[in-house]
């Protein structure tokens, strides 16, 4: 049922074509389907909603019970029971048919709490929801950024081809007119077979990348087969000075936190719950029908109604032992609270650390190409005048190949980073 729905929203978007089989995409299109198609999401989503079912099956106490029963006994006529019970009912021939009705009217106070209990559980439940959401999201954008950075490495990958093959066919010819020799010819066919092998492994990383996109959007496989034009994002804004302002969001908005928190007060509401079993239930009940046929005995209609008091007195200490149970489990959430409360510190540090370090990086790289690219200059002009050799010229152009390497990976390292930073401090919903 959900393949044919993700055809008709992909084959929706613009500038899709069947024939060329490439989906054109932004970073938002691609969180969109992914929040429509991710299984992930859906099963979450289906979760929170059996827990919001929860409180309404507890708040029936609250309400009226009424059944109907339609009896019908053949008996040895005025017989009694005499065994299995205090009571020594007599049993007569009759068919009869009634209305039972009960209604509790109070338990001091449990079903209330044991309500409330579950309200904050369903709640705690759509917190997990929108985390599943946001771990989508995050893989989204670090599938979407891995994807464009391995386009990036592969058209710096066709680049170092190409200008490795002019090389190569440059020194060829000059080795026939024996101005250079066999040696610079075999350097240059090495260096040529290297970047046809960066070229090949370039390929290979997009596919997969393509793969890898295609799964976190939720879609089949088979819509990667084609490849998808992917848009490019314009930069993040700057981090802040200090890490500070971005912890105090982590710990406000984070929804792993603010689901443990719910589930803290869920276990704080059911161990009043579990405490208050010892309180008595108070209730009342009726009954009425008719018995159309049957012993003269018996009455051709009957009715009742009576207040039922239910007190416990005696149960093997059933009851002290779930609350201290429920009480344990309440100081277990609130560690497990500020475990995690300490763990998310630490996430968010580390992503603010690394994400810095990445920006940091997108200059550092600028500089490492320009440099790299003025030696193989230099390294050109002395090969070509005789005074420097094809090992030189070789290194200089791998250093050109590691640098632009480099350049192209940092500022996609740099969004991905951020959009790690995003997702610690909750911002990624």
């Amino acid at each position: 049922m959900r393949h044919p729905g993700i055809c008709v929203l992909i084959l929706s978007l613009p500038g899709f074509t069947a024939a060329q089989g490439t989906l054109p995409l932004t970073l938002a299109e691609t969180e969109r389907l992914a929040i429509a198609n991710n299984p992930q999401l859906s099963a979450a989503q289906f979760n929170a909603a059996a827990s919001a079912q929860i409180p309404l099956e507890l708040r029936a106490n609250f309400l009226p019970n009424l059944s109907g029963a339609l009896t019908a006994v053949g008996a040895d006529s005025g017989s009694r029971l005499a065994a299995g019970g205090l009571t020594n009912p007599a049993v007569y021939n009759r068919v009869g048919s009634g209305l039972m009705l009960s209604q509790l009217l109070t338990d001091f106070g449990r079903t209330s709490n044991l309500v409330g209990s579950a309200k904050l559980h369903a709640q705690a439940q759509d917190q997990l929801t929108q985390t599943t959401r946001a771990q989508i999201l995050l893989a989204v954008n670090q599938t979407y950024f891995g994807a464009l950075r391995a386009e990036a490495v592969l058209k710096v990958a066709e680049q170092t081809v190409a200008a490795r093959q002019l090389v190569a066919d440059q020194v060829s010819t000059l080795a026939r007119s024996n101005l250079k020799s066999t040696l610079d010819v075999s350097f240059a066919n090495v260096n040529l077979a290297d970047a046809r092998l960066l070229l090949a492994n370039a390929q290979s990383d997009v596919k997969t990348a393509y793969a890898e996109l295609a799964t976190a959007m939720g879609l089949p496989a088979q819509y990667a087969q084609g490849g998808f034009s992917l848009a490019p994002e314009p930069m993040p804004d700057a981090l802040p000075v200090t890490v500070d302002p971005l912890l105090i969001a982590a710990l406000r908005d984070r929804p792993e936190l603010a689901n443990l928190r719910l589930e803290q007060n869920s276990a704080q509401r059911f161990a009043q719950a579990e405490k208050d079993l010892v309180l008595p239930t108070i209730g009342v009940a009726a009954a009425a029908g008719f018995v159309p046929t049957g012993d003269v005995q018996v009455p051709g209609r009957y009715g009742a109604a009576g207040v039922n008091v239910n007190i416990p007195i005696l149960n093997g200490h059933l009851f002290r032992a779930r609350r201290t149970e429920a009480e344990l489990r309440v100081k277990a959430a609130e560690q497990n609270v500020n475990d995690l409360a300490n763990r998310v510190s630490r996430d968010v540090r580390v992503a603010y650390l690394n994400a810095s370090t990445a920006f940091e990086r997108l200059a550092l790289t600028a500089q490492l190409l320009d440099q790299a690219r003025l030696a193989l200059d230099l390294a050109q002009r002395r090969y070509d005048i005789g005074l420097g050799s094809i090992v030189e010229l070789s290194q200089a152009q791998l250093n050109v190949t590691a640098a632009e390497i480099a350049g192209s990976s940092a500022q996609f390292d740099y969004q991905i980073q951020r959009a790690n930073v995003a997702y610690q401090i909750g911002a990624l919903r």
